[in-house]
């Protein structure tokens, strides 16, 4: 059975900082790309942020550019998103999936994605 299973959210005061981890179980990650996602409420899902198999090339929304890494450990089946300079906007549920190519190919439309993980909510307020 396949699972993604994202954990490191939490409640933050504007300006701080989160690490969300997504670790995969029943697959192995060297050969996807993975991305993260996030959905706020009454709001579209929105792609994050995408870093591919090897992780030599990695992609970010505008909103999030400067702000947040994404970084993988392919020895612990493992990618992270370091999340700096929380903003109240970043709130949302963030989600990690798996594409079925190497590469972020169209990340941002989600139509290569093979699996999901079941989301961490992020807070951040005062």
């Amino acid at each position: 059975q396949v699972q993604l299973v994202e954990s490191g959210g939490g409640l933050v005061q504007p300006g701080g900082s989160l690490r969300l981890s997504c670790q995969a179980s029943g697959l192995t990650l060297d050969y996807r790309a993975i991305g993260w996602f996030r959905q706020a409420p009454g709001k579209e899902r929105e792609g994050v942020s995408c870093i591919s198999s090897s992780g030599g090339s990695t992609n970010y929304a505008d909103s999030v550019k400067g702000r947040f890494t994404i970084s993988r450990d392919n020895a612990k089946n493992t990618v992270y998103l370091q999340m700096d300079f929380l903003k109240p906007e970043d709130t949302a549920v963030y989600y990690c999936a798996a594409y079925q190519s190497l590469g972020c190919y169209d990340w941002e439309w989600e139509t290569d994605i093979g699996f999901w993980g079941q989301g961490t909510q992020v807070t951040v307020s005062s």
